[in-house]
């Protein structure tokens, strides 16, 4: 579709004789929030991991912003606009929140890692991290030392040092995995401040998040894309509800 900002065509991996995605195709449009759902071992971390770069395609294409990104690294396609989070914990825990933050702003600007330099530079650099933390509610926790953090908001901080990438289109993957009823509510709130704001793809297996969050849910059953559309369509698709929802959609 010419109006996608991400287009995913053909893609395909396989380790050995299994096969973890197989011919996916689907498009994310600019400004929504798009989620892909299906059961374990569907090939949804794994296609993420084709997304960001993490693990080369055996074939198909990644276009993302009308380019053909299918071959270049995670790092080429984060400098194009490309984020992810919530894959793995990627803060450094002996630094604040708002250290972490500042560090990745001053990484996307070119610069070294370095904690000390011009003050006016620093304060630029920190007032720009604030501005993330504040996006995902940890403002008032900008000085903690990340480490003392709990599990929901240091995967708040992970979504803010992404957002200091200054992304496109941000890849999530499963931000809700760990958290406790309190701090999934949290999460979901934050990213519904976000929603329009970014590009989202969202992996996530809280199906309420899904169907109150999403634009459109595309679902993935063994490695393959079996339905696409508004979450009320995919709710009351019967292939849907055979294969993944269940009693879930009723």
């Amino acid at each position: 579709m010419a109006d996608a900002i991400l287009r995913l065509e053909g893609l395909r991996k396989a380790y050995g004789a299994l096969k973890v995605t197989d011919d996916v195709t689907l498009d994310v449009r600019p400004g929504e929030l798009h989620a892909i759902i299906g059961p374990n071992g569907a090939g949804k971390t794994t296609l993420i991991h084709q997304v960001s770069g993490l693990a080369a395609s055996d074939s198909g294409r990644i276009l993302f912003d009308s380019a053909d990104v299918t071959r270049l690294t995670m790092a080429q396609r984060v400098h194009r606009g490309l984020a992810r989070s919530f894959q793995i914990t990627s803060i450094l825990p002996g630094f604040s929140a708002l250290e972490n933050v500042a560090l990745a702003v001053q990484a996307r600007s070119g610069s070294s890692f370095r904690l000390f330099g011009d003050a006016s530079r620093e304060r630029g650099l920190n007032e720009e991290a604030m501005s993330y933390l504040a996006q995902v509610g940890l403002g008032h926790r900008a000085i903690i030392p990340s480490g003392q953090l709990s599990h929901g908001e240091k995967r708040g901080l992970e979504l803010a040092i992404a957002l200091a990438t200054r992304p496109m289109l941000l890849l999530l993957d499963e931000p809700l995995a760990g958290t406790g009823h309190e701090e999934s509510e949290r999460v979901v709130e934050t990213l519904r401040g976000l929603k329009g704001r970014y590009t989202i793809v969202l992996i996530e297996h809280d199906m309420n998040a899904v169907f109150s969050l999403a634009d459109r849910v595309s679902v993935l059953v063994y490695g393959r894309v079996i339905a696409t559309g508004r979450p009320d369509e995919v709710r009351a698709n019967p292939e849907v509800r055979a294969a993944y929802l269940g009693e879930e959609a009723a």
